[in-house]
């Protein structure tokens, strides 16, 4: 089957889907209630007003599998499984907008007119005047765009132009010659005050209490002033609502940086729970093995438990500790090279309490010269057992 359209013809169509997704209220104008009607026979439901809102979802932060997988699920459904929130806004006044001219003659940009162009321009705007205060609008716009055509330099002609648009029900054209107009002069009062009535107009709220804002600032108008209360409730809700989005938006990422940490530090964990189990099947000499210490009653739990200390683990990784600790773990009469050696004492001293907390030492007896049964205390000369060597 052909498409019935042409592609201007489409591109109107898509331009008309797009005015209707930032602007849904359109659909409620008359002349459109032949396409409100078929929309509503699809069983659709119509919005009285949505704009512009950002889409979030909640992911929880418990620690469970359960909870990961619920956040998982949320986070693969995408954004668009959140439902639209609407913000219910007063629209009354707001028309459906012309359509953009890009034909409409802006002058040439650049120009710099002749004093003799200026005063023609100048009678073209006294004329374009009268026309406005005959209401004759269409004879006005024809006067003040020949003005502009001779002096493109004048904010006042377009922000006056912009006017007569406005009386036209144009809001588009209005505000394209007031935005010109403020590029040719940032404190044009008359171009703020236009084209917020005109952002008004086509339920821009924002903008409106912006530009009328701006006009006041500029010069008092109690015209200006009386818009600008009429538009401040639909605007202040439309902040309110965007604060609103931006604050469950930062809740969300806050969320979110949170779950990372906990997966990161559980990895964390679970990678040293491996290493320490590792450790204390595979290391040599007298480090643990399949069974905890040989002849220590240590179980492989409480031997886990303590080659996740930190003060163990940073002793263990020192070369040289960990090379007396195995020479004394084979022979405990080794012991005596290293009684001079500051730190393997200072070591062993500190290793020994940390045993003594789950079982016995590493070998029978513990280190000489600690505290071990028939022998001296520190320093004293130490007599190795048949147990400590190992005889029969």
């Amino acid at each position: 089957m052909s498409c019935p359209f042409n592609e201007e013809q489409l591109a109107q169509l898509k331009a008309f889907i797009e005015l209707c997704k930032t602007q849904p209220q359109i659909l409620q104008h008359p002349k459109l209630s032949f396409f409100k009607d078929y929309l509503v026979s699809l069983g659709v439901t119509l919005p009285t007003a949505t704009f512009g809102t950002k889409h979030f979802t909640h992911s929880g932060d418990g620690a469970t599998d359960n909870n990961e997988a619920a956040d998982n699920a949320q986070s693969s459904s995408g954004e668009d499984s959140e439902p639209e929130s609407d913000v219910e806004l007063n629209m009354e006044g707001v028309v459906e907008g012309d359509p953009i001219d890009n034909n409409q003659l802006m002058g040439e940009l650049g120009k710099e007119p002749t004093d003799e162009e200026r005063d023609q321009s100048d009678e073209k705007r006294s004329e374009a005047m009268k026309a406005f205060s005959e209401q004759n609008f269409e004879e006005a716009i024809k006067l003040y765009t020949e003005a502009i055509q001779l002096n493109p330099q004048s904010a006042l002609l377009f922000a006056k132009r912009g006017q007569v648009y406005l009386k036209l029900n144009k809001p588009n054209a209005c505000i394209k010659d007031c935005t010109r107009a403020l590029e040719l002069n940032c404190d044009s009062a008359a171009a703020y005050k236009f084209r917020g009535r005109a952002y008004r107009l086509l339920g821009k709220f924002e903008e409106a209490s912006h530009d009328l804002c701006e006009s006041l600032k500029i010069d008092y108008d109690d015209q200006t002033n009386e818009w600008l209360n009429d538009v401040k409730p639909n605007a202040e809700k439309l902040r309110q609502h965007k604060l609103s989005v931006q604050r469950k938006k930062e809740e969300k990422e806050h969320r979110e940086k949170l779950r990372r940490l906990r997966k990161a530090q559980e990895a964390r964990s679970n990678a040293a729970k491996a290493q320490a189990k590792a450790h204390a099947h595979t290391a040599p000499g007298g480090m643990p093995g399949p069974g905890g210490f040989p002849g220590s009653g240590i179980s492989n739990d409480d031997l886990t438990s303590l080659l996740m200390d930190p003060e163990v683990v940073s002793a263990f990784q020192d070369p040289e500790i960990m090379n007396a600790f195995q020479d004394v773990s084979a022979n405990p009469a080794n012991y005596i090279k290293y009684q001079n050696n500051p730190k393997i004492t200072a070591a062993f001293q500190k290793l020994q309490g940390k045993f003594s907390r789950v079982g016995s030492m590493p070998f029978s007896g513990g280190f000489p010269g600690f505290g071990r049964a028939g022998a001296g205390g520190p320093g004293a000369e130490p007599k190795a057992t048949d147990d400590d060597v190992g005889l029969d």
